[in-house]
């Protein structure tokens, strides 16, 4: 498979599923585990020179592993990520998931992000949506039981498309309000239940700016835990239709190649047109429309 140029994709653990049931396993990788530790904002805890910190084998003693997330396998060593309690005073530093994504190994990264999307899961699903009850965690940190009604809890991933529309000749990029001047973006927009995904994405686009989309292709994806979607990225042929926003961007409107092509080379930072950062599937399919012209 080519390596990708975004985030959370490269260097994945192996998830080794079957482990996750046998306790006796996961108690043996313990004593020489990695454990990434997250703390309640999902910022993980760093040394001072902002690489993960990871507890040495003594430290790992203090920890209960029957609380930590086993996030998979890396060369027979196990990987585990858990809420860093106690630990968050020792470590000098804090990283966020952005962060780590543009400075961190690709592996390390790509283990921060699963951390942080089923850490955020457990921390919201304490109780049973259906009866109220408290959740017991089981299958190494992947199933959350519930002793009343048993019912059981899986973590929960939202799937969204992501997608660059083009009219043949010019690109739609979007803004929302909250985003940095000059930042620009393809269109976003999640999936709603009973939806094909190009659907999705004919019904977003229009939805968000009014213009009419006649066919799509799904390109790639990538997990994005902000804090547990799926960006599902496509490419779709448009009408030439003047762009209307709603409630949902700020602004809407096509660009030309020339326009794209200097973002791109980064002609653009002091005035002018300013992209996703490199770590975004964004960026990725502004690139590949550009690239084939």
């Amino acid at each position: 498979m080519a390596r990708m140029p975004y985030a959370f994709v490269d260097g994945a653990l192996d998830r080794a599923e079957h482990l996750r049931t046998d306790t006796a396993a996961i108690a043996a990788l313990w004593p020489n585990a990695r454990v990434l530790l997250l703390d309640d904002d999902g910022r993980a805890l760093a040394d001072g020179q902002l690489a993960p910190y990871l507890p040495e084998a003594a430290s790992l003693a203090e920890l209960d592993p029957v609380a930590a997330v086993f996030l998979g396998l890396h060369g027979g060593q196990g990987w585990f990520a858990l809420s860093a309690g106690a630990f968050a005073e020792r470590a000098p530093e804090r990283i966020d998931l952005r962060t780590a994504a543009a400075t961190w190994p690709v592996m390390e990264a790509t283990a921060f992000a699963q951390a942080r999307a089923v850490l955020h899961w457990r921390a919201r699903q304490r109780h049973c949506g259906a009866c109220g009850g408290a959740l017991t965690f089981v299958r190494a940190g992947w199933l959350g039981h519930c002793g009343p009604c048993a019912l059981e809890h899986y973590p929960r991933t939202d799937p969204a498309v992501i997608v660059a529309v083009s009219d043949g000749a010019r690109l739609l990029l979007g803004r929302q309000a909250g985003w940095p001047p000059r930042r620009w973006s393809v269109l976003a927009g999640f999936v709603e239940p009973g939806e094909t995904l190009e659907q999705t994405v004919a019904r977003e686009v229009f939805e968000e700016s009014r213009v009419r989309v006649r066919a799509s292709r799904y390109l790639a994806s990538q997990p994005w835990p902000f804090p547990g979607s799926l960006m599902l990225g496509f490419e779709a042929d448009a009408e030439p239709d003047e762009p209307v926003v709603s409630d949902e961007l700020e602004a809407a409107r096509w660009f030309g190649r020339d326009e794209i092509g200097a973002a791109l080379r980064g002609e653009t930072r002091d005035a002018g047109l300013l992209l996703s950062p490199r770590i975004s599937i964004s960026r990725w399919l502004v690139e590949q429309w550009w690239e084939r012209g």
